[in-house]
């Protein structure tokens, strides 16, 4: 298993493709949306949730299975999440190294030259969680319970870390100055955990 290289990708005002239409569609949608990307989802049918994004015109909904020429026009990223299609997914994966595109097919990293973790998205912070393909199912659980650590309480405190960082740009010269503030800001912060 590949371990991969962690990084993030700027996707705001990007094209991006979702080909699938289930619940795990509508949950990698929204991510989408929530960076900033123009999302088009290509599949027959279509989930609650994207019916919805589809009425109020947030999303593209092509109601029928992808075609190749649906990534001939500058789309950044491809998200697959049709579990049991291989066909596909080696197809897209040939397609991305001609049209260079970001490819992520579900179940099939083989046929993917990019992961995509468990993410904990609390305010300002995110999180990625990979067992580098060993298990889904761990990074999955692993992330809702990291959820419920970062509460409310700590999105605000972050909240402020992040305007007292604004602050400090403004007002402070020193960059030596800034970043101590900024450490003890955070002095005292701790996590603790223990494995059942």
């Amino acid at each position: 298993m590949n371990p991969g290289f962690q990084l993030s990708v700027d996707v705001r005002g990007r094209l991006c493709l979702v080909i699938g239409g289930d619940e795990e569609a509508a949950e990698k949608v929204q991510r989408l949306l929530d960076a900033g990307a123009r999302v088009t989802v290509i599949h027959p049918t279509l989930h609650a949730v994207l019916r919805k994004l589809t009425a109020s015109g947030r999303i593209i909904h092509r109601g029928r299975t992808f075609r190749s020429t649906d990534v001939q026009s500058g789309v950044a990223l491809v998200l697959n999440t049709l579990r049991h299609d291989y066909e596909l997914a080696k197809q897209l994966y040939e397609l991305a190294k001609t049209e260079r595109f970001l490819l992520w097919s579900m179940d099939h990293p083989e046929f993917s030259n990019v992961m995509m973790p468990a993410l904990v998205n609390r305010g300002h912070l995110r999180v990625a969680i990979s067992t580098s393909g060993a298990s889904p199912a761990l990074a999955k659980l692993l992330r809702e319970q990291l959820e419920g650590v970062f509460d409310d309480e700590f999105v605000e405190w972050l909240a402020s870390l992040a305007a007292l960082r604004e602050d400090l740009r403004r007002t402070e010269v020193s960059d030596v100055r800034r970043r101590e503030r900024l450490e003890e800001a955070v002095q005292g912060f701790r996590i603790s955990a223990h494995l059942d």
